[in-house]
């Protein structure tokens, strides 16, 4: 898919009615985290051959690993490296995205494509705080936007559909996560077409309301 449309596919938690409901002192955490999620996915996006998006997602493990045990070791001079080092300094879990980014590379059925993207989901609503399996609506809908058929994608969109929601008291105290995952449930109940009209209804009412 173009990246164009890959990019209206997913709900992105830097959009300002999502950023709004992250505590301040989380927000630049938040946005960085989102940073490196939308680096893997290009990555996945420009992959001509798998050997080279190999290459490319190691060299993020490994810098996800520095992050980790040895930030002051970070290579200078690349933007995103230095913003998740702002706020990931110290912490582990980034790999968990490339690992789950190169499942998605790597798989070679529907089953195993649909498994990598909720791993994905799963893995960035965790490092942002949210309960076991709270990604996984939005990581289908993220699979949709890789697929290079709007038949596929139409796959990610129903097993999105048919997934069960988490239950929303799973999402407490983070409005901002349970905001994702309802809004990525609209978009995919609807195969991807955007209505954004009452897309933002849905984010005014969670954002007031909670529901």
């Amino acid at each position: 898919m173009s990246a164009n449309l890959e990019a209206r596919l997913y709900p992105d938690a830097r959009d300002p009615r999502i950023m709004v409901a992250v505590p301040r002192e989380r927000r630049a955490a938040i946005a960085a985290l989102w940073a490196f999620a939308e680096r893997l996915t290009k990555l996945l996006l420009d992959a001509r051959e798998p050997l080279i998006g190999q290459i490319k997602l190691a060299w993020w493990r490994d810098m996800a690993a520095l992050l980790a045990d040895e930030p002051d070791a970070l290579p200078k001079g690349e933007p995103l490296l230095a913003e998740l080092a702002a706020s990931w300094a110290g912490q582990s879990g980034l790999d968990t995205l490339a690992d789950a980014a190169e499942a998605m590379l790597l798989a070679e059925d529907a089953a195993a494509r649909h498994a990598a993207a909720m791993a994905f989901g799963g893995a960035l609503f965790a490092l942002a705080g949210g309960p076991p399996g709270g990604g996984a609506r939005w990581g289908l809908l993220w699979g949709a936007a890789l697929q290079d058929s709007a038949a596929d994608a139409q796959q990610f969109f129903a097993a999105a559909r048919n997934l069960p929601p988490p239950a929303r008291v799973s999402f407490k105290g983070n409005k901002a996560l349970l905001m994702l995952d309802c809004w990525a449930g609209a978009i995919a109940r609807h195969d991807g077409e955007r209505r954004w009209r009452s897309e933002g209804l849905l984010l005014l009412r969670l954002g007031l309301l909670g529901r």
